[in-house]
């Protein structure tokens, strides 16, 4: 006998559909946001240390040939300036550093709460599946039962 709302064997309701499903797929949302923010705060990061790195590579280049004072005042600021622009770089970094750490703190939130929604969306079509087997099984028992009374009897029921 099919049941529209199957019980567990405390006698509790299992629907077949998961009744948290739309909180599921909401927090599925919230781990995929979370999962972008992260990667957007990565690439940042990698593009300031990127940056960083280059403005570095320039200042260990330029050339200390100095040919007059002017030239010398003009190689002077350029290095001040590029040492400047560093410094810049080196707390743009730090601050990048902390917004990574800090996105992905939330996407490992958003991950957790996830998980135990899937755990609980399993637990359920474990349930459901339990319960089919168990109709399937009353069915089977059904028929064998009925087909032993016939085969006794001569007749049918």
């Amino acid at each position: 006998m099919a049941r529209s709302a199957q019980y567990l064997a405390g006698g509790a309701r299992v629907s077949r559909q998961f009744s948290l499903a739309g909180l599921l797929r909401l927090r599925h949302l919230e781990q995929d946001e979370a999962a972008g923010q992260l990667a957007s705060a990565n690439a940042r990061l990698d593009a300031t240390s990127v940056q960083r790195n280059r403005a570095r590579a320039a200042l260990g280049a330029t050339r200390a040939e100095a040919s007059s004072t002017e030239m010398l005042y003009a190689m002077a600021a350029g290095r001040a300036s590029m040492r400047s622009m560093l410094s810049d770089l080196d707390s743009m970094l730090t601050q990048q550093h902390a917004e990574a750490a800090e996105a992905n703190q939330a996407f490992s939130a958003a991950r957790a709460k996830a998980v135990a929604l899937e755990k609980l969306e399993a637990k359920h079509a474990q349930a459901v599946m339990l319960e089919e087997l168990r109709a399937e099984q009353n069915v089977i028992d059904e028929i064998a039962s009925t087909s032993w009374h016939v085969d006794r009897e001569g007749k049918t029921p």
